[in-house]
């Protein structure tokens, strides 16, 4: 199959779903901003939506602040607060909180790329999510780092400062270090997902 830039993918989902009916789920990490610019530039109701588990980085809540201020997008929320430590990971709660967001939507978009990790590694640009009964889009699933930072330089795209201190992947507090794509990710355990994409 041709691949298709991530563009084209968006518009797909936005010609199946409608601007309302496929959400973006936006952990604002580098390669949300590529597609939240991108996105937005195509349909400006489209929406958007993050995960807050209490224990996000202050790096990543400014970041948030900053791509609603520049984008004029209100990014809804869906909570995962709780008592995390990197021991007792948010994973139940981040699930539920995925499955509160994705409600009212047959699709969502996502940030993965198939270098990031062995588990993503199949990732498909436009796959169906049978877990969960609906339209999974992954845009930049065949893009390498060097693509995602051209295009992020390239355009001046906002981007989470982590990224510049070593952070290839960004997560919550308790569970996130500096690492190569996820390697930094419950680093020293066998764990690799927190749930939202298995």
């Amino acid at each position: 199959m041709r691949r298709l830039s991530p563009e084209e993918v968006l518009a797909q989902a936005i010609d199946r779903h409608g601007a309302r009916g496929v959400v973006l789920l936006c952990s604002f990490q580098k390669e949300e901003t590529i597609l939240l610019d991108a996105l937005l530039k195509l349909e400006p109701q489209a929406r958007v939506a993050t995960i807050d588990t209490g224990v996000l980085f202050p790096e990543t809540l400014a970041t948030w602040r900053e791509v609603e201020n520049r984008y004029g997008v209100e990014i809804e929320v869906a909570d995962a607060t709780g008592d995390w430590s990197r021991d007792a990971c948010c994973a139940d709660a981040k699930v539920r909180a995925l499955n509160e967001a994705l409600m009212g939507s047959d699709g969502w978009i996502t940030g993965l790329r198939r270098e990031q990790s062995p588990t993503r590694a199949g990732a498909q640009q436009v796959e169906y999510d049978d877990a969960r009964g609906m339209w999974k889009y992954n845009p930049l699933a065949h893009w390498t780092e060097d693509e995602v930072w051209k295009r992020i330089l390239d355009r001046d795209l906002p981007y989470n400062p982590l990224h510049d201190e070593g952070y290839a992947s960004i997560g919550c507090m308790p569970c996130t270090s500096p690492g190569d794509n996820r390697e930094g990710r419950w680093a020293g355990t066998a764990k690799t997902e927190c749930g939202l994409h298995t």
